[in-house]
């Protein structure tokens, strides 16, 4: 739709600007016109009374799995998925097959992303050569070639000495590493957290330990270094406690926690439920806790999906042998307004903050505002409507959600990209355009 667009009468939420008001937003050539600009003929009105008009999520952690595991999803319908959830931008991890470790596996990432044209995606580059934890890929032709942070996330960098010199040489790029926090002596051979779930479910256990050992040296090797780390997938006690002690100390530390450690614990497991299976896994109802608290008081920055594909046939497998990973691109924003909103733990702004403004700022990306003259990247939502998560109906190629049959609260209703629609549920875009035609 190349016609200007008149969002109006919405309450409008951009927290990059500290503005909560019902008031109209007029995007012309693809981006946020001025508040005083008058909208030109032929603007297509679009009635947002009762919605919330936002700027579009930004998610730091999403898992394509193109190239290699194209039956799981491709990057055109991960972008999709993504565009239905409300996000207008997402950040593609390496390890697929093969990782995203040269410059022409980027530029294909970028060219894929371009060509679905549904949310914007951004490559994010290997560490290390094959995703070994070896050999450094060349850093500097993965970002000149389009990558926004570098990780081998999926297995952390185990070695201490190519950590540091990764922190030391991301600093010349100003891109942050992702850092998959996992001390694999202590997690190897585990299925789910370690505690009287595991115990009664007769499964091998993967202690808190395991996480806290690996972000505490992490901590300290961006300390010694400088650069810029920033933790996935928070899901403990001790990783909040030790964030917020190397914030103390000035670490150059950011972090982000994922919709399903926020909502659920390990007691989601029983029945040996592999939608439930993930890694790191669902924690004690203490961590659930503790991962909240981090992320109103600011210890945690912000919320990523570590929307993760898997084929219907592989979770069908035992527990013990089941793939870790769930999917949560279109139900993020409604388990977050659920668990975190409608609890009165934070605002609306402040969850918008979480997962826009924060993770846009954090990859270095111009997103998350809706300020004039920016792109016009825009979540449309009612905070409000109630619907049952049935994964069938969903965008994305797979089905591995733990939130099948639950009552979600708040959904999207239109996302544009560059003032394009890109997901339109109640086809608002094409009434308003019919009724100027």
């Amino acid at each position: 739709m190349s016609r200007p667009i008149l969002l109006k009468g919405g309450r409008v939420i951009d927290p990059s600007q500290q503005l909560d008001a019902v008031r109209d937003l007029l995007i012309v050539d693809g981006r946020v016109a001025g508040a005083s600009d008058r909208p030109p003929d032929g603007t297509a009105v679009i009635d947002c009374a009762g919605l919330v008009v936002a700027p579009g999520l930004v998610d730091l952690h999403v898992h394509l799995r193109e190239p290699g595991d194209e039956h799981k999803e491709t990057i055109a319908s991960g972008a999709r998925a993504a565009a239905a959830g409300g996000f207008t931008s997402v950040c593609a991890m390496p390890n697929t097959r093969p990782p995203i470790d040269d410059p022409a596996a980027v530029g294909f990432v970028r060219a894929e992303g371009e060509r679905a044209g549904f949310a914007r995606v951004y490559p994010v580059g290997a560490v290390s050569v094959q995703l070994a934890g070896e050999e450094m890929t060349e850093i500097g032709e993965l970002v000149a070639a389009g990558a926004i942070a570098v990780s081998d996330d999926g297995r952390p960098v185990w070695d201490s000495g190519l950590l540091r010199r990764t922190l030391e040489y991301i600093q010349t790029f100003e891109i942050p590493y992702f850092s998959h926090s996992e001390d694999l002596g202590l997690s190897a051979g585990g299925v789910m957290n370690e505690g009287p779930v595991s115990t009664s479910l007769g499964l091998r256990g993967i202690p808190a330990a395991a996480e806290d050992a690996a972000v505490a040296r992490d901590c300290a090797i961006a300390e010694l270094t400088g650069g810029h780390l920033h933790i996935l997938h928070v899901s403990t006690r001790g990783a909040v406690r030790l964030i917020r002690a190397a914030r103390e100390r000035g670490v150059r530390v950011t972090a982000e926690v994922t919709p399903h450690h926020l909502a659920l614990t390990d007691e989601a497991v029983r029945g040996y439920r592999t939608e439930a299976k993930m890694n790191p896994p669902l924690r004690s109802a203490a961590d659930v806790q503790a991962v909240r608290d981090g992320l109103v008081e600011d210890v945690i920055d912000c919320i990523a999906t570590d929307h993760a594909p898997h084929h219907y046939e592989d979770k069908e497998r035992e527990f013990d042998d089941a793939p870790f990973g769930v999917i949560g691109l279109e139900t993020a924003l409604a388990v977050c307004i659920r668990e975190m909103v409608t609890s009165g733990r934070m605002t609306l702004p402040e969850l918008i903050d979480r997962m826009s403004c924060r993770p846009a700022r954090i990859a270095g990306l111009a997103a998350g505002t809706l300020s004039e003259g920016s792109a016009a990247d825009v979540m449309i939502c009612d905070p409000e409507e109630r619907w049952v998560c049935e994964p069938e109906k969903f965008l994305s190629l797979s089905r591995n959600t733990p939130f099948a049959g639950q009552e979600l609260l708040g959904r999207v209703a239109l996302t544009l990209v560059g003032g394009r629609p890109v997901f339109d549920r109640g086809g608002r875009v094409a009434a308003a355009a019919a009724e100027k035609s």
